[in-house]
C-alpha cells in the first residue's frame, strides 16, 4: 500500500519547520550549544534502505516474479529462451519524477583494460584446451563487445575509443542515465546493458551489446510503494569472475536482509543450482551478512503434469501439490545442517507462486498464486523504516532541547539532574561491558580449539582436495584457475571453488552457532544478547522528578535511542568484517604460494602445484591458524572499546550540552514545538 498522503505531508511539514529552525541558529551567536544543535538538525533524515536478494538460474523465472511482485508487468525483460541476465540489476522507487530510469554504472577503464591483459595473457591457443570454462567465458564477453574480430586484435586496439562511441560514459567514468515514459520503452533501451541474448539483439538491431562493460544497474519506478525503502536485487548466478564485480556483488549480499531462492516448483527439490547457490552464499549472508529470513520461491505453480483443464478439481490438485511441494522442500532444507547453524529456526519459508496467474486469473484464485503474500513480505519490510515517525521524532527532540534551554535559565541549578544521568548511564552500561567480555571469552576459547584442529586436519583436508577422485585434465583447468586467481574459481555454471575458505573451515565451525548467537541477524532482540538495546538513561522516571527540565530529558531520550540505532547498525556492519576476517587472514597468508603455483607450466605442472600447495599448508599451519584468531579477536577487541566510547561520549556531551550550558541567547521555538508535537502525537496514535 502507498505511504498515505498525510504523512507524506508531514514528513513534508516536519522538514519545512526544520530547514526554516537550522536557518534561525545560522543567524544567532555562534556558541557550543549552537553548533551542537545545528550538526544535529543536518544528521537529520538518513534512511538505509533494506535489500532483498533475488537468486535462481536461467528460466527459474526470476524477472517474472520481480515484474510480478511489484506490478510492473514489462519492467525487466523476461521469457527470452536462451536469454539470461548477466549484471546485476536493483530495483527502486523513483520519488523524485514520473521517469521509468535506468542508472548504469561501467567497471573503470583501468579494470577494462586489467581484464583484457589477463585475457591476453591466459587464453592463447595454447593454453585454451585446458580451460574451456574459463574460455567460452571470455569468448562470449568479448564477442558480445566487439564482434568475432576480437581475437585478432591487441590489447591497446581493442581500447580504441570507436568502441566506446555510444557509451562516452564509460571513458568519462561517469554514470549512464536512461529516462523513459514507459516500462516498456526502457525495458528495451536496456536490454543491450544488461542481457547476454545475442539472437533477439539481431533481432532488434542491435549490433554490439555492453553488458560486458557494466558493473551494475539500477532501475528506477515512479512512486512504486513497494520499493518506498525496499531494494529489489536480481543477482546473477554466484559471483563475478571479474574482481570489481565479484567485489560488488558480495557486498551487496552481504547486506541482503532477506532472501528470494527462485527456483521451478517441478524441480524445487531436485534442482541442485539453486540448493548450490544457498551452500555458497550462506556464510556471506548469515554470519558475514545480515539476513534473516531466507524465502524458498517455487514458481510456476499452476502448471501441473501437461494438464490444461482449468476446472475447480484441477485447481484443488494444484493446492494439494502444492503443499507436498512446501513440505519436500523444509524437508530438504533441515538436512543442511551446517547451512542452518548461520540462521534461526524460524528464519526459512517456502512460497509457491505463479506471476502467470497473479496477472490473469485462470486456475488460481489472486490469493493462491501467493504473489501478494510476497508483497506482504515487503510491505513489512516498508514499515520497519518509519521514516516520518524517525524524523519528526528527532524534530520533537531537538526542537524540545532548543524551547528547554531558552526557559532554564541557570544552568548551575542542574547539577542534580547531571549526577543521576551519569550515574545511571555507568549502571546500565555494566551489563553492556560485561556481555562483551563474556563473549570475548568464548570466542578466545572457542578459536583456540579451532585453531588446534585445523592445525591438526587441515593437509588432510588439502590432500583430499587436491587428489580424491580427481585426476586428468578437468582437474588440472581447475586447479589452475584456483591458484591463478587467489584460491578462488568460479565455474562457468557459477559454482565456487574456494581453497581459503576449505582451509578456514575448521576456525569458523568453531564459532558459527556462538557468533549466532552473539551477533543475531534478526533485530528484534539485538547483539550481546541485548544488553545494549536494554541500556538506559531512566529520563521517563526522571522526569516526574525534575519536572522543569522534562524538555531537555526528552532529547536525551530521542539521542538515546538515536545511539542505539547507530551502534547496532555499526555493529551490523563490523561483525561482517569480523567473521569475514578468518578467511581473509587466511587468503593473505596463502598468496605468494598461489603466485608461485600459477607460475609452473608445461609437462608435470599439475603435480608441482599440488607440491607447492602442500608445502606451504605444512610450513605455515602453526602461524596461519594462530594469526587468523589473533586477528579476529583484535577486531572483537576493538569493538568492544569503540561501543563503550562512543556511548559515554556521545551521551555525556549530550548531557552537558543541554543541561551545563548557559543559553541566554538561543531562540524560542515554542509554535515550531507545538506544531512538532502535533504531528509526532498523530503519528503515534497511527500506530495504535
Amino acid at each position: 500500500m502507498p505511504k498515505s498522503s498525510p504523512e507524506l505531508m508531514i514528513l513534508s511539514e516536519g522538514k519545512n519547520v526544520m530547514t526554516h529552525v537550522l536557518a534561525k541558529l545560522r543567524s544567532e551567536e555562534k556558541t557550543k550549544l549552537n553548533e551542537f544543535l545545528r550538526n544535529k538538525i543536518r544528521d537529520m533524515g538518513t534512511d538505509n534502505r533494506e535489500l532483498v536478494g533475488v537468486f535462481g538460474k536461467t528460466g527459474a523465472g526470476k524477472t517474472s516474479l520481480i515484474n510480478a511482485v511489484i506490478e510492473e508487468t514489462t519492467l525487466l525483460p523476461s521469457g527470452d529462451v536462451g536469454a539470461c541476465t548477466s549484471v546485476m540489476i536493483k530495483v527502486e522507487a523513483n520519488m523524485s519524477n514520473t521517469n521509468y530510469e535506468a542508472h548504469i554504472e561501467f567497471i573503470t577503464k583501468e579494470e577494462w583494460k586489467d581484464e583484457l591483459w589477463s585475457i591476453n595473457q591466459y587464453h592463447t591457443a595454447e593454453q585454451r584446451k585446458y580451460e574451456d570454462d574459463d574460455y567460452q567465458d571470455v569468448a562470449e564477453k568479448m564477442s558480445a563487445f566487439y564482434g568475432e574480430e576480437w581475437e585478432q586484435k591487441s590489447c591497446e586496439q581493442l581500447m580504441d575509443t570507436r568502441y566506446f562511441r555510444e557509451i562516452p560514459e564509460f571513458l568519462q567514468s561517469t554514470t549512464k542515465i536512461l529516462a523513459c515514459e514507459t516500462a516498456m520503452e526502457l525495458s528495451a533501451r536496456m536490454t543491450k546493458y544488461t542481457r547476454t541474448d545475442s539472437k533477439r539483439g539481431a533481432c532488434n538491431g542491435i549490433k554490439r551489446w555492453y553488458w560486458p562493460l557494466v558493473k551494475c544497474v539500477t532501475v528506477r519506478v515512479p512512486h512504486n510503494s513497494f520499493l518506498q525503502h525496499v531494494t529489489l536485487v536480481d543477482l546473477p548466478g554466484n559471483g563475478d569472475r571479474n574482481k570489481s564485480r565479484d567485489a560488488m556483488w558480495k557486498g551487496i549480499v552481504g547486506q541482503c536482509s532477506t532472501v528470494w531462492i527462485v527456483t521451478e516448483i517441478n524441480r524445487a527439490t531436485a534442482d541442485r543450482d539453486s540448493w548450490e547457490i544457498l551452500k555458497s552464499v550462506s556464510s556471506l549472508i548469515g554470519n558475514g551478512g545480515e539476513c534473516s529470513s531466507i524465502h524458498f520461491i517455487c514458481t510456476k505453480s499452476d502448471i501441473i503434469g501437461e494438464s490444461t483443464d482449468h476446472s475447480a478439481d484441477v485447481q484443488t490438485l494444484i493446492l494439494e501439490r502444492n503443499m507436498d511441494a512446501k513440505e519436500a522442500v523444509r524437508k530438504e532444507y533441515n538436512k543442511l545442517n551446517k547451512i542452518k547453524k548461520h540462521f534461526s529456526d524460524d528464519c526459512f519459508k517456502v512460497f509457491t507462486v505463479s506471476s502467470k496467474e497473479f496477472l490473469k486469473q485462470t486456475v488460481l484464485s489472486e490469493e493462491n498464486t501467493e504473489i501478494p503474500k510476497l508483497q506482504d513480505v515487503l510491505q513489512k519490510l516498508n514499515d520497519c523504516h518509519s521514516e516520518t515517525l524517525n524524523y519528526v521524532s528527532g524534530a520533537h527532540g531537538i526542537l524540545s532541547l532548543i524551547q528547554g534551554a531558552k526557559l532554564t535559565k541557570v544552568p548551575e541549578n542542574n547539577e542534580d539532574v547531571c549526577k543521576e544521568l551519569e550515574r545511571n548511564m555507568a549502571l546500565h552500561l555494566d551489563p553492556v561491558k560485561k556481555a562483551m567480555g563474556e563473549a570475548c571469552q568464548v570466542f578466545e576459547k572457542r578459536l583456540s580449539e579451532g585453531v588446534e584442529k585445523s592445525k591438526r586436519d587441515c593437509e588432510t583436508m588439502l590432500q583430499n582436495f587436491l587428489f580424491e577422485g580427481k585426476s586428468g585434465r578437468g582437474f588440472h583447468k581447475t586447479l589452475k584457475s584456483v591458484v591463478k586467481k587467489g584460491g578462488v574459481h568460479k565455474t562457468q555454471k557459477g559454482k565456487e571453488i574456494n581453497l581459503n575458505r576449505k582451509l578456514t573451515s575448521f576456525l569458523t565451525d568453531s564459532i558459527d552457532e556462538e557468533f549466532r548467537k552473539t551477533f543475531p541477524n534478526e533485530r528484534n532482540g539485538g547483539p550481546f544478547n541485548g544488553t545494549l538495546n536494554k541500556f538506559s538513561l531512566d529520563t521517563e522516571s526522571l522526569k516526574q522528578k525534575y519536572k522543569d527540565l522534562q524538555l531537555q530529558l526528552r532529547f536525551l531520550k530521542t539521542e538515546e535511542d538515536k545511539i542505539k540505532v547507530k551502534l547496532n547498525a555499526r555493529i551490523r556492519d563490523q561483525k561482517k568484517i569480523i567473521y569475514n576476517s578468518l578467511t581473509q587472514t587466511i587468503e593473505e597468508f596463502m598468496e605468494e604460494c598461489y603466485k608461485t603455483a600459477a607460475g609452473f607450466s608445461g609437462p608435470g605442472d599439475l603435480e608441482k602445484m599440488r607440491e607447492t600447495l602442500t608445502k606451504h599448508v605444512y610450513e605455515s599451519k602453526d602461524t596461519m591458524f594462530m594469526k587468523a584468531k589473533d586477528v579476529m579477536m583484535n577486531h572483537l577487541q576493538s569493538l568492544r572499546v569503540e561501543i563503550l566510547e562512543t556511548v559515554k561520549d556521545t551521551l555525556k556531551t549530550s548531557i552537558d550540552l543541554s543541561l551545563r550550558t548557559d543559553s541566554c541567547s538561543i531562540l524560542d521555538v515554542s509554535t515550531e514545538l507545538e506544531m512538532v508535537q502535533k504531528f509526532y502525537d498523530d503519528l503515534v496514535n497511527s500506530l495504535h
